[in-house]
């Protein structure tokens, strides 16, 4: 029986804010998608107007994203997934590219934008051998992350969790550190833990934009040196190649060339 659930949390009831450009729908815009409104498609414009190249990041991160799954389902043999800050469902989608290899995989979405609440009820589904749930939640409440997760996925078999271009939304390191560390201690050995978020050293005209954007009155998305996002993985093994810039990480056979680095690192560890 297909298992798809919606935990609901403080922000089930609270409006979307159209007048607000909000980051989730931005990055939608950015990946094709159609939900967002005219001011996230305004801010997403200007900000590939300073800087064209960010088109390529949303993209990369999600081509990241779909191959470090595909690796733990069909690699690692990983069953279950936690993704939290999972946005706006788009195209390959976590649970889309699990289920595609194995069918039985078990996905819990994390996420408390309202917007990504309403479209996770329609659009999240999953094959009759797996599920997928949607937990209405923040970051920063990692225990009751897992306390929902637990709903869905059996905590005491190795979970992969996701945190995909949402880190470099805690402003403070120490704390985006914590709540990862938090997160990872709830779940057991053999877990996983997938990291992609922006990074400083690699593009100036990325960092330039988006400190440009940061001073928007937007939601701030602040950029790491390489350092800082290797760190995350500290007391896991990390999967070759190890944190580096997304495109350069497993990269499939391409008829366009050797892949380019951009400002956007990653990396796959497990928990020994």
């Amino acid at each position: 029986m297909t298992d798809h659930a919606t935990t609901p949390g403080p922000a089930a009831n609270q409006k979307i804010d159209t007048s607000v450009p909000h980051s989730a729908r931005i990055w939608n815009h950015w990946l094709g998608g159609k939900d967002n409104y005219p001011v996230d498609q305004e801010a997403g414009d200007a900000y590939s107007a300073v800087f064209p190249g960010i088109v390529t990041i949303a993209r990369s991160s999600r081509a990241f994203l779909r191959r470090s799954i595909h690796y733990l389902v069909a690699e690692a043999g990983v069953r279950q997934f936690l993704d939290v800050g999972s946005g706006l469902p788009t195209v390959d989608n976590t649970h889309e590219v699990a289920q595609r290899t194995a069918p039985d995989a078990r996905i819990v979405y994390v996420d408390n934008d309202p917007l990504v609440l309403a479209h996770a009820r329609d659009l999240l589904g999953s094959t009759p051998q797996g599920a997928t749930a949607y937990v209405d939640a923040s970051l920063y409440e990692p225990e009751r992350i897992l306390a929902a997760a637990a709903g869905t996925l059996d905590l005491t078999r190795p979970t992969a969790l996701i945190l995909s271009g949402i880190l470099g939304h805690v402003a403070d390191y120490d704390q985006a550190r914590s709540l990862v560390r938090r997160l990872m201690d709830g779940l057991p050995p053999g877990s996983y833990l997938s990291v992609n978020d922006g990074s400083r050293g690699t593009d100036p005209a990325y960092e330039q934009a988006q400190d440009g954007y940061n001073e928007t009155g937007a939601v701030p998305y602040f950029l790491r040196p390489v350092a800082e996002i290797a760190a995350f993985f500290d007391g896991l093994e990390l999967v070759e190649p190890g944190v580096v810039s997304v495109p350069m990480w497993r990269p499939e056979e391409s008829s366009s060339g050797e892949p380019v680095p951009i400002g956007q690192h990653g990396g796959l560890g497990r928990k020994p």
